[in-house]
C-alpha cells in the first residue's frame, strides 16, 4: 500500500469522525436522533398561570360567540314572525271595508225586516261573524271604544267635536266605526266623535 493509500484513508477516517461529532448534536437526552426541525419546534412548557389565562381567552370567545348566535337566532325568528304577521297588512286593510259594508247592510234591516228575511240577516251576520275569527286568526282584532272613554290619537281618530249633555270635554261621544290592530301595530284607528264640553243648562243658570 502507498502512501497515497494511506492519505486517503486518513481523509476518510476524518470526515467520519466530523460526521458523528455533527451527528450527537443531534442527539437529545434519551439517546434519540433529533432533526433540525424538531429542535427548533421545542417550546419550553408553559407556566400555570399562562395556560389558566389562555383557557379564560378562549372560553371568553366561546361566550361572545354563542351569544352573537343566539341574537342571531332571536333576530331570525322575529323578522320571520313579522313577516308572517304584517305581510298581509294591505290585504286586511282592504277587507276591513268589506266588513264596514256588512255591518251598514245589518244596520238597515229592522224587525219587520229580520222576520221576513230571516235567513239573509243571519246569513249576513254568519259572514261577520267568520271574518272577524279569520282576522283574529291572523292576529287581527278589533278596537272596539265605548261612549265616555277618553279619547287617545294613538287608537282613535276624531271625526267631529260637540258639546255634550253630560261627557266631559277629551271624551268620546259617538262611536261611527270601529278600529282595528295588527299585531303589535295600529290597522286602522276608530273614527268617533268627541266631547267638547259639557252643554250648560240655561234653566239653572237663569235660576242664579
Amino acid at each position: 500500500m502507498g502512501k497515497e493509500d494511506i492519505q486517503i484513508n486518513t481523509e476518510g477516517h476524518e470526515e467520519t469522525q466530523e460526521n458523528e461529532e455533527e451527528k450527537e448534536v443531534l442527539v437529545d437526552d434519551e439517546g434519540k436522533e433529533l432533526d433540525d426541525l424538531s429542535l427548533e419546534d421545542q417550546q419550553p412548557e408553559k407556566t400555570i398561570g399562562e395556560l389558566k389565562e389562555e383557557n379564560k381567552t378562549l372560553s371568553d370567545k366561546m361566550m361572545r360567540a354563542l351569544a352573537e348566535t343566539e341574537n342571531i337566532r332571536k333576530k331570525f325568528f322575529k323578522e320571520k314572525r313579522d313577516a308572517e304577521i304584517y305581510g298581509c297588512t294591505k290585504l286586511a286593510r282592504d277587507l276591513l271595508s268589506v266588513l264596514d259594508n256588512l255591518n251598514r247592510a245589518l244596520e238597515s234591516i229592522d224587525d219587520e225586516m229580520k222576520q221576513r228575511e230571516n235567513a239573509i240577516f243571519e246569513g249576513i251576520e254568519l259572514t261577520k261573524k267568520e271574518l272577524l275569527n279569520t282576522f283574529s286568526n291572523h292576529e287581527i282584532n278589533e278596537l272596539a271604544p265605548e261612549q265616555g272613554e277618553k279619547f287617545d290619537p294613538k287608537f282613535h281618530q276624531a271625526m267631529f267635536e260637540g258639546p255634550h249633555p253630560s261627557i266631559e270635554k277629551g271624551n268620546i261621544i259617538q262611536v261611527m266605526a270601529n278600529g282595528f290592530t295588527i299585531g303589535d301595530r295600529l290597522l286602522r284607528a276608530a273614527q268617533v266623535g268627541v266631547s267638547s264640553g259639557v252643554i250648560e243648562n240655561n234653566h239653572e243658570k237663569s235660576e242664579d
